[in-house]
């Protein structure tokens, strides 16, 4: 589904990775941890065209991606939650969803897609028409979920869905979006802040150090000793 080849990026003449490789299958959710500002952000948005790409390729469905602007990449079939959720504060909970369908031409198809999206997320169908900023944290990241999916893609990339969030409201955005993924046939890359949660509900994960591939594996990852040197320095 997406092949990352020895890909090197950053921003202007800042490089942020080196000979970066990463592989998503088909309806696979493939994990990227890492202590901060070890690149894993840096990952998503060379995928999206967000950042500059200096070598390297990246392979969606076999068709090199890297140089292709971010409007185009949407009608690829990858959608995108970025980190912080990102919505629009002075619209209302149906209008921010919309967005993610703006390259949608077929105005009556996109609202049966805002429709079915409601019922997937009920949470949100009783606040459609309130204005974002008054929603929950958790709630606004369940739009950037739902935003993202709007469009029906095959492959969806988030970047800290949890970030900032609560135990037990974390739980919950983790659990829709595997019901999502199952729904959907939806292969997934995410990167987290929780290693352990991150670990658990992917089939791989890749741990960024520095801006370099240092581990990978699977649920055995987090046993491996290397883990405390990553994130704590040996302490």
């Amino acid at each position: 589904m997406l092949e990352i080849k020895n890909l090197n990026s950053g921003y202007g003449k800042m490089q942020a990775l080196w000979g970066v490789d990463i592989e998503v299958k088909s309806n696979q959710i493939v994990s990227i941890i890492g202590p901060n500002g070890s690149g894993k952000s840096t990952v998503l948005k060379s995928i999206y065209g967000m950042n500059d790409i200096f070598s390297g390729k990246i392979l969606f469905k076999n068709k090199d991606i890297s140089k292709i602007a971010t409007s185009k990449i949407i009608n690829l079939g990858i959608g995108y939650a970025p980190q912080g959720k990102l919505i629009f504060n002075d619209m209302t909970v149906q209008e921010n969803i919309e967005m993610g369908g703006f390259s949608l031409l077929d105005k009556k198809k996109l609202n049966k897609k805002v429709e079915e999206l409601f019922t997937e997320f009920p949470i949100l169908k009783n606040k459609r028409n309130k204005l974002a900023h008054s929603l929950s944290g958790g709630e606004k990241q369940i739009i950037s979920l739902a935003r993202a999916l709007v469009t029906d893609p095959v492959l969806l990339i988030l970047d800290e869905p949890t970030l900032g969030l609560s135990p037990m409201v974390s739980k919950n955005i983790i659990s829709m979006l595997l019901k999502a993924k199952v729904e959907r046939n939806l292969s997934v890359l995410i990167v987290e802040q929780n290693a352990k949660q991150a670990v658990e509900i992917a089939d791989r994960t890749y741990i960024l150090e520095d801006g370099k591939i240092a581990l990978t594996g699977g649920k055995e990852i987090l046993k491996n000793p290397k883990i405390k040197n990553i994130y704590f320095g040996g302490r």
